[in-house]
């Protein structure tokens, strides 16, 4: 579970999970040897004692579930097992919609503070607005809960009403107000126009990425005229990961040719290779990626590609460090196995995994003084049990993962941006076609 630090946090919509990097497929099982069937018999055996004789009656499937996932976690911090209610959240988020309120939100003085409502939605319908703090959720304080904890309450079926109790400035008394949860369409990509730079801010890779950032794309070139437009900023800051085959799509749509990003499993013949097709959606304009400690898998196959093509010059602090596969494998009841099936490797062979993305020039951006010594700095090498990489360090990986809620504080987009606009300069800015083409020969 990644762990990160921001001001805003798109909580009602996304939850407060870390997505792996993810395809779905169906592995055939081998049989075990005679010696591992005699070790399960010994499982069996607790199993049916602990059934028994434990001194108040156990939940059986909890015991079930809990000693499968004792298994999966002894391996690495991604490996899990998920029931029917984990295995349908994973699906509902990878497609990037589901049953909800459509809120962003954060967490401050112990409540949960409404950042915006999205338009068209349950919420904004019901009357919540920018500014208000949800105090209780049907009934119930928020107060002693944590963020990902009141999200979870906000979430539900399609069609079901829930009570939120709001206080309002301006409100001599608490407000309450029924919402009705509905399909929440959860935008993958967020863009504007920075005068002449196009901004490009991908939340998540879910099924709807690519989709998402080609329309983007399309709207900045109608706002600025081609003369006009300095570049683009691909924002990867806080972004968790997603899907596979949507990190090789986003990194496809900067690039013309070359090798995108490689997958190595246990045996040999089982690596994949995935290649850019013809067509930069950019025409070739100048792109900057952000990233920082929130950056993970498949946000760091999209800047490791583009930085290794010298496509782009990446800009921030050290990324998180995650560069292993799962592969979700269909289990029975609705259930399924999150399972590492391979590491992958940038275009130049090097894999993260444990040591990140080291940005081509280094910019930090300094927490508030209310944040400081509440957060920290972490990475894939500080979870316990993690794969160790092959570049792995003492140094690791991982950074801080802040970005401040309003642009005029966030040094490292001003700094993108300055860069772009020829304000700043730096030999890894821009990148370079002509050492692009030497990597793919």
């Amino acid at each position: 579970m990644i762990r990160r630090a921001s001001l805003v946090l798109v909580g009602a919509l996304m939850g407060a999970t870390a997505m792996s990097v993810i395809y779905t497929a169906v592995i055939p099982a081998q049989a075990a040897g005679g010696s591992t069937y005699k070790e399960l018999s010994i499982f069996g055996d607790v199993f049916e004692r602990v059934r028994a004789q434990y001194v108040t009656p156990p939940d059986e499937e909890k015991l079930v579930e809990n000693a499968i996932n004792g298994m999966l976690t002894s391996l690495d911090p991604h490996s899990s097992y998920m029931n029917s209610k984990d295995a349908e959240d994973m699906r509902s988020q990878t497609k990037g919609e589901f049953g909800g309120l459509g809120i962003e939100v954060t967490m401050e003085n112990e409540m949960v503070k409404v950042i915006t409502p999205i338009d068209d939605t349950p919420a904004a319908r019901a009357g919540v607005l920018a500014g208000d703090f949800i105090s209780e959720i049907e009934g119930q304080p928020v107060r002693g809960l944590k963020l990902e904890d009141a999200v979870e309450k906000m979430r539900g079926a399609v069609n079901t009403p829930i009570k939120l109790t709001v206080l309002r400035q301006g409100a001599d008394k608490p407000i309450e107000i029924t919402v009705v949860r509905d399909i929440i369409a959860v935008r993958a990509v967020k863009s504007r126009v920075e005068g002449d730079v196009g901004y490009l801010r991908v939340i998540s890779f879910t099924e709807k990425t690519f989709d998402d950032l080609q329309k983007a794309i399309e709207k900045i070139k109608k706002d600025v005229p081609a003369d006009k437009l300095k570049g683009y900023v691909l924002d990867l800051r806080l972004n968790p990961g997603g899907l596979l085959d949507q990190a090789i799509n986003v990194s496809d749509a900067f690039l013309d040719r070359g090798e995108v990003v490689s997958t190595r499993g246990r045996n040999a013949d089982e690596t994949r290779r995935f290649n850019a097709t013809p067509g930069d959606l950019t025409d070739g304009k100048p792109v900057i990626v952000l990233v920082n400690g929130g950056s993970a898998s498949a946000s760091e196959i999209v800047a490791g590609a583009l930085q290794d093509l010298h496509r782009a010059t990446v800009v921030g602090t050290r990324s998180f460090g995650k560069g292993s596969v799962q592969t979700i494998i269909p289990l029975g009841e609705n259930g399924a196995l999150r399972l590492t099936t391979a590491l992958y490797y940038t275009p130049s062979g090097k894999s993260i995994q444990g040591t990140g993305i080291q940005p081509d020039i280094k910019v930090d951006q300094p927490l508030p003084p209310e944040l400081q010594g509440r957060v920290r700095a972490e990475g894939e090498s500080s979870l316990p049990g993690h794969i160790t990489g092959q570049s792995e360090t003492q140094e690791g990986s991982g950074s801080v993962a802040y970005v401040p809620p309003e642009a005029k504080d966030d040094i490292q987009l001003n700094y993108a941006l300055d860069l772009l606009r020829g304000n700043k300069t730096d030999p890894s800015f821009p990148a370079s076609p002509e050492k692009a083409a030497a990597v793919t020969k």
